[in-house]
């Protein structure tokens, strides 16, 4: 359990909504979506209806600062399942750049079962990044409250800025300042949008994840914790 998942939750029952497609620009295909993530039919396009409101806050004032820019959406709403999914295939994928297949296991728990040294080695990595995909409703993944939000920003041309990283990147380069004290102009500027996002996404109520250029959220466990606040208002969403 990371450490946010001490914080209490008080449900304020805000029902999930879905993001107007036309209001942000959005990533498409949905990244998780087209490498096959178990949606059952839910939407990953929802959110919570004041972090929704918060978001549309924050594009406007993106447009206060650089007309024509846009929020551009990665992901949003996440079932508990699809963290799963994706947690799994990080681990694999992990263990792919040593040299190791984990095809003979089946999930994180079982690899901890039969593998302890193999799995503390690459969750070590793994939830530096990735919310634990839990099943306790008093410990849900960011994405799963409807109150998370990963994103970038898009350019009046259309074009997405150059943050440095792509999203979802497990190395040091996602934290939020890895290129805070570059020298060369185009990391400067890097860095400058990383700054930009922030700005905006904090302004509107939102706290970034500590170790994600690109995470943001509000209302739930770890925007709580950020803030110092005694309780969350966003669980799992139904």
């Amino acid at each position: 359990m990371q450490a946010y998942g001490s914080i209490p939750i008080i449900e304020c029952h805000d029902p999930l909504v879905c993001i107007p497609a036309a209001a942000f620009a959005f990533t498409d295909p949905h990244p998780y979506i087209a490498l096959g993530a178990p949606y059952d039919g839910a939407s990953p396009w929802m959110l919570r209806r004041r972090v929704l409101d918060a978001l549309l806050d924050a594009e406007t004032l993106l447009a206060s600062h650089r007309p024509g820019w846009q929020l551009k959406l990665f992901d949003a709403y996440r079932p508990v399942p699809v963290q799963a999914f994706m947690v799994w295939r990080e681990f694999q994928r992990l263990a792919g750049l040593t040299g190791h297949s984990l095809a003979s296991f089946n999930n994180p728990a079982d690899l901890a079962r039969r593998d302890p040294a193999m799995y503390s080695a690459l969750a070590a990595t793994v939830f530096t990044f990735w919310g634990v995909p839990s099943d306790d409703p008093a410990t849900p993944p960011p994405h799963s409250t409807g109150a998370a939000i990963d994103l970038t920003l898009q350019d009046a041309s259309g074009r997405e800025v150059d943050m440095g990283c792509p999203i979802d990147e497990t190395t040091e380069r996602a934290y939020p300042d890895f290129y805070a004290d570059a020298t060369e102009q185009e990391m400067r500027a890097v860095h400058a949008g990383r700054q930009l996002l922030n700005e905006v996404m904090t302004l509107a109520g939102f706290s970034r994840h500590a170790n994600e250029w690109w995470h943001f959220s509000c209302g739930d466990q770890m925007a709580a914790a950020a803030k110092g606040e005694p309780f969350a208002l966003h669980g799992r969403a139904q």
